[in-house]
């Protein structure tokens, strides 16, 4: 693969793996913006980032023996704009973490692999009814780019269920901006999928196909790869035969992070985020500086909407001169973020509670 034609990477990221370029935010950076910069959101890229002329982009839509062309000028022009704020998280955020347990196959993320950004642009419900497609026997969505190499397999695809396309019809995008600027290249554009409510593996980037199915995407990151295994299987040769077996990750597990602790002569100020799994939006968190046997409420300053992370800080007397501070969220069904995370194999969807020495 040729990565010497790539755009120019953000200097404001810590970059874990090169080629492909993969790279996350500093949390402690990340937690100041309720609307994360450009500059911190993070890269995740299974072969070359390229960058294609707005005017020579395809979108192309098949299903039940059609099949629909639409360049950019029409999806600006033929569909309502909308907008949503959604968090878009990795579904390896906090991998280094879970490899800490027991070895992990994957790029190794710390807990910068997530931005909350204002994405713009046409309605999946709205392209659909457009392109007109029966949908008798039709139970997917299929995303797919072909517009530049992957990794693993001839193309990059994901798929989600007719059925949660309907149910979030207005917030499921063909998206063409992010945080009211054109969408570059280096987060998928001028055309990108945006999912909210799932892991960042269905959001395509540089998307330029769509087809609706009887099934899910045939494609390798659906199939055979961003699923959760059960622990026993511990080797890539274990994986190989089970894979099937198992479904493909949708919803990301409720989460906080502790992202920066600042220690005064007095107090401890505590700063992070949470992200809501899929049993409601994050209602409260609490810190422990003794390991859960004293819990303290966390001051929430932003949340917007039902798909955006949550910012939070805490400001803590009485503490040590050294310690370790920990969170946990707590969603609107009362489940809990629990202390441990158990593991898999791909070192997915780690959600211990969050934990920053000071």
């Amino acid at each position: 693969m040729d990565y010497s034609q790539e755009p120019p990477h953000s200097q404001h990221l810590i970059i874990q793996a090169k080629e492909p370029f993969n790279a996350e935010a500093p949390t402690d950076a990340l937690v100041e913006f309720a609307i994360t910069p450009e500059g911190l959101v993070y890269c995740r890229n299974h072969g070359p980032v390229r960058e294609f002329e707005d005017s020579e982009y395809c979108l192309t839509v098949k299903g039940n023996r059609k099949e629909v062309k639409l360049t950019m000028e029409d999806i600006r022009s033929l569909f309502p704009k909308a907008g949503i704020v959604a968090t878009l998280q990795c579904a390896g955020n906090r991998r280094n973490e879970m490899g800490v347990i027991k070895k992990v196959n994957g790029v190794g993320w710390d807990a910068g692999v997530l931005a909350n950004c204002s994405w713009s642009g046409a309605r999946l419900k709205d392209v659909l009814e457009h392109v007109d497609i029966d949908v008798k026997d039709i139970n997917h969505v299929c995303f797919a780019s072909y517009a530049t190499l992957c990794q693993d397999d001839d193309f990059y695809g994901a798929s989600i269920p007719l059925e949660y396309a309907e149910k979030a019809e207005n917030d499921v995008l063909l998206a063409y901006e992010m945080n009211d600027e054109p969408l570059s290249a280096e987060h998928g554009g001028p055309l990108r999928l945006v999912v909210p409510g799932h892991l960042g593996a269905r959001w395509v980037k540089w998307l330029d196909t769509i087809v609706l199915s009887p099934d899910e995407s045939p494609n390798f990151y659906q199939q055979r790869d961003y699923k959760i295994l059960p622990p026993e299987i511990e080797t890539k040769q274990q994986a190989a035969a089970v894979w099937s077996k198992y479904p493909a990750m949708t919803a990301l597990p409720l989460n906080s992070v502790v992202c920066s602790v600042l220690k005064t002569s007095t107090t401890l100020l505590v700063k992070g985020y949470a992200v809501p799994g899929g049993t409601g939006n994050v209602k409260s968190v609490e810190v422990t500086t003794d390991e859960g046997r004293t819990w303290h409420a966390a001051k929430i300053t932003y949340q917007e909407g039902k798909w955006s992370w949550t910012l939070w800080e805490a400001e803590l007397a009485g503490v040590g001169e050294t310690g370790l501070v920990c969170s946990r969220a707590i969603d609107e069904s009362g489940r809990v973020q629990p202390k441990e995370s158990s593991w898999n194999l791909r070192g997915v969807a780690f959600d211990a509670w969050g934990r920053k020495t000071y």
